[in-house]
Order: structure tokens, then sequence, then C-alpha cells
């Protein structure tokens, strides 16, 4: 917090974010993308440690990391052109976004442990509180919110 006083300013303790931590990334789909994504994902959870002081453990950073990677991985396959991912995240929350340019919604098959592929979404949906798909202008956004602390 910072106080002013007749113009002075003094600073009276830590000053805690306000808006919430975000950065976005344009990826072409060309080979190597969903790595960058993956990496990209791990920078903005350490900025998140450090500028939110986030607890996050292993276990939430790798149920963050796969699902960028599952959003990512769809967006990559499903989709006729590039795609975005966009991150925004506080202490407590982390939402992960991923627009593309298919107007073809998600389908979340029901579970069956015997079926090859067609996981993706199934995971998203274990690891996270919330999942939402919407149609924008130019295809779709898969919204996918997860807790980061206890």
């Amino acid at each position: 917090m910072t106080q002013h006083v007749g113009g002075t300013v003094i600073p009276t303790g830590f000053d805690v974010p306000v808006e919430p931590l975000r950065r976005a990334a344009h990826y072409t789909g060309e080979p190597g993308c969903i790595a960058e994504a993956r990496a990209f994902a791990a920078q903005f959870l350490e900025q998140l440690r450090n500028e939110w002081c986030a607890g996050i453990d292993e276990r939430t950073e790798g149920a963050v990391l796969l699902v960028v990677s599952e959003l990512v991985t769809n967006a990559d396959r499903h989709s006729n052109g590039p795609y975005i991912l966009e991150l925004e995240g506080t202490a407590a929350a982390m939402t992960v976004l991923v627009y593309d340019s298919s107007a073809a919604l998600p389908r979340r098959f029901p579970r069956d442990p015997e079926r090859i592929g067609r996981h993706g979404l199934e995971i998203v949906h274990a690891l996270t509180q919330q999942v939402a798909v919407e149609r924008v202008p130019v295809g779709k956004r898969v919204r996918a919110t997860l807790e980061l602390a206890g």
C-alpha cells in the first residue's frame, strides 16, 4: 500500500496488484508450437509466483501445463488457421483461453478407457473447475479455469 501525504509518497507495505496478470501469444500451427505454448505457460506461472506470490506447487503446475497442451493441441488439429493462447491469473486462480478459427465446437465424449484418442476435453474437465466454449466472430474460444491455491 502506498500513502500520499502532502504530495510525498510513503510506502506503507507491500503493494498488491489490482488487475489480474494477463499475457497472450499467437501461434501459426508450425511444428513446435505446442511446446512453445507450454514454455509460455511455464513463464506465466513463474511470473504469477513472483508478482502475485501465488503458491503454485508442482502438481498444479503440471495440471496447468497439461490443460494448455490439450487445448492448444485441439486448436492446432481442428482449426484451419492460427490460434491464440491467452492466460490470465491471480494468486487464487488462473484461466486458460484458446481462440481458433474453427466454428466447430469441441465434443466431450463419454468416458471410455478402451477408446484410443479423443480424451483431451475429458482431461481438461477433470483438471479444471470450469470449462466454457463459445463462438466468437472469427471462430471459437475455449476457456478453462483452474484454482491455484488450496
